[in-house]
C-alpha cells in the first residue's frame, strides 16, 4: 500500500477523533456510533494499511460491557460506552503524533514547515462550491465544473445523517480546491452609512474556514455584480462572474495553477 501524504493522513484521523464529541450520550447500538466506527475503521485503514497494528489496535476497543449480571444497570452500559470512546480518542491521538514525529513528506522527503499554504497536488478532483440564495449562479457554475469533469460538492445536496450543520460542514470539507460565489443577497454596512449589497454571513464564514484550513492557493472568490467584499480580503484579486463568460477562462486558469488537468476544449463543445 502506498502511503498517503502526510498532511492528509492527519486531517484524516484528526475528523474521525473530533467526531467523537458528538457522539456523548449515544450508545453503541446506535446507527450514529455504528457509521462513525465505520468510517473510523476505514480512515484507520486507508492510512496505515489492513494489516497494520493500527487497525487491530482500534477495533479491539470495547464500547460495551463484556459480562453482564443481574445487577448491571443502565448506567453500567453507558459508562462503558464512554470509556470506550475516550480510549478511542486517545488512540487516535497517539496515531496523529506517530504522523507528527515519524512520518517524512513525500514530496521532499522532510517534513514540511506549517506556514497555511498547503502543497497543490490534487487529490479527491472535488472543489466544495460556497453559495448563497442565488441558485441559478450556483447551477451555472455547478455544471460548468461538471463539464471540466470535476465534481461539485454542494452542502445542501448531502445527506444530513442527524448530524449538526457545523458537522455537516466539516465532514464534507475534505475536498482539493473551495470556490466561494459571492451574489448580492444580503445588505449591510458600518452604522449610520448606506447599505451596500453583501454575500450571506455563511458564505464568508466558509470562505474563511477554507483560507484558514488550506490557504489562499486553495480557494478563490467569484464575484458577482457590485459587492462589498469583505476587508480582510481587501486587495486579493478575483473572479468577475461576468454575464460575458470570460469567468470560465479565468476560472480554467486558476484551477490548473491549482493542479487541475484540465482540457479547456471540453468546455466549450
Amino acid at each position: 500500500m502506498q502511503r498517503p501524504r502526510k498532511n492528509i493522513s492527519i486531517e484524516r484521523i484528526q475528523k474521525i477523533r473530533d467526531q467523537i464529541y458528538g457522539l456523548q450520550g449515544l450508545r453503541w447500538s446506535d446507527p450514529a456510533f455504528k457509521k462513525w466506527h465505520r468510517d473510523a475503521c476505514v480512515a484507520v485503514t486507508n492510512t496505515f494499511g489492513d494489516s497494520s497494528n493500527h487497525i487491530c489496535d482500534f477495533d479491539a476497543i470495547q464500547y460495551s460491557l463484556r459480562g453482564l449480571s443481574s445487577l448491571t444497570t443502565d448506567r453500567d452500559f453507558q459508562e462503558a460506552y464512554e470509556d470506550g470512546l475516550r480510549t478511542a480518542e486517545a488512540v487516535l491521538n497517539s496515531m496523529i503524533d506517530e504522523i507528527e514525529e515519524y512520518w517524512e513528506d513525500a514530496s521532499t522527503g522532510t517534513t514540511p514547515a506549517t506556514t497555511g499554504e498547503q502543497s497543490q497536488e490534487v487529490v479527491t478532483n472535488e472543489i466544495f462550491l460556497i453559495h448563497g440564495r442565488d441558485i441559478g449562479a450556483r447551477e451555472t457554475v455547478a455544471r460548468f465544473l461538471d463539464t471540466l469533469g470535476i465534481k461539485a460538492t454542494i452542502l445542501q445536496e448531502q445527506p444530513d445523517e442527524s448530524q449538526t450543520i457545523i458537522e455537516k460542514f466539516e465532514r464534507y470539507t475534505e475536498v482539493d480546491f473551495a470556490l466561494a460565489l459571492f451574489t448580492p443577497d444580503d445588505v449591510g454596512g458600518l452604522e449610520d452609512n448606506a447599505l451596500k449589497p453583501r454575500s450571506r454571513q455563511n458564505v464568508i464564514f466558509e470562505f474563511g474556514y477554507f483560507i484558514g484550513k488550506y490557504g489562499r492557493n486553495r480557494v478563490r472568490a467569484l464575484v458577482k455584480g457590485n459587492i462589498e467584499i469583505p476587508s480582510d480580503y481587501s486587495g486579493v484579486l478575483y473572479i468577475q462572474f461576468d454575464e460575458s463568460g470570460r469567468w470560465k477562462m479565468d476560472l480554467i486558469r486558476e484551477l490548473k495553477s491549482a493542479g487541475f488537468e484540465i482540457d479547456a476544449n471540453r468546455a466549450f463543445e
